[in-house]
């Protein structure tokens, strides 16, 4: 058995190589992308031989794609399901940055967005997988603006998930913050679509 099957100071499989593996994606993935990360670089960062990890995923496909299955599993429910806010105050949190985000944080392209680019193959399991997350985040704002009360919620939804994801590649093109400017574009869009009477802050709603 060569050192690489062994793994790292002679690590073997153990309960927690699967979570090493998943972590190691997530930094490799993101710092660098798919195409340029290869198993072995992966199994170097994550401590674990490369037998250890074809134990867990039947190849590289399949450990992008349950990457990016765990990257948001309830599609932004820190945005979606707060009570605090009103939906017009949810779709605009939808464009602001975690409060304990970092500029790592920032400047990264999704990586949804990153793995349809990079992955050519409409039918690889991890396209599949970003054309569902993305249905769902339009879908899920689309909701929301039909509990603000917008007159066509699934066109402002589609509007808003276009201008989200615009705004995340123009962020990584000009490694800059280009949220804030999508954030008042989305307020003119959900005031547009919005009647008149519709609650549109949290007073507003406590005062009714």
């Amino acid at each position: 058995m060569t050192e690489l099957e062994k793994g790292p100071q002679g690590r073997r499989r153990g309960r927690g190589a699967r979570e090493r593996i998943l972590s190691a994606s997530q930094q490799l993935f993101r710092e660098q992308g798919i195409n340029q990360t290869g198993m072995d670089q992966l199994c170097a960062l994550a401590e674990v031989s490369k037998r250890t990890a074809y134990q867990h995923f039947t190849g590289k496909d399949e450990l992008v794609a349950e990457y990016l299955r765990r990257f948001d599993p309830d599609v932004m429910s820190g945005v979606f399901d707060r009570t605090d806010l009103t939906p017009r105050e949810r779709l605009l949190a939808a464009f602001e940055a975690p409060a304990n985000a970092t500029e790592d944080d920032i400047t990264p392209l999704c990586p949804f967005i990153g793995a349809a680019v990079e992955i050519h193959d409409p039918d690889h399991p991890a396209r599949q997988r970003a054309h569902d997350y993305k249905k769902a985040v339009a879908a899920r704002l689309a909701e929301t603006a039909r509990e603000a009360g917008a007159t066509n919620p699934d066109q402002l939804g589609e509007q808003l998930a276009l201008l989200l994801d615009g705004a995340s590649a123009r962020n990584r093109a000009l490694n800059a913050e280009t949220f804030p400017t999508a954030a008042a574009i989305a307020a003119v869009l959900i005031d547009n679509a919005l009647p008149a009477t519709a609650p549109r802050t949290a007073a507003s709603r406590s005062s009714t």
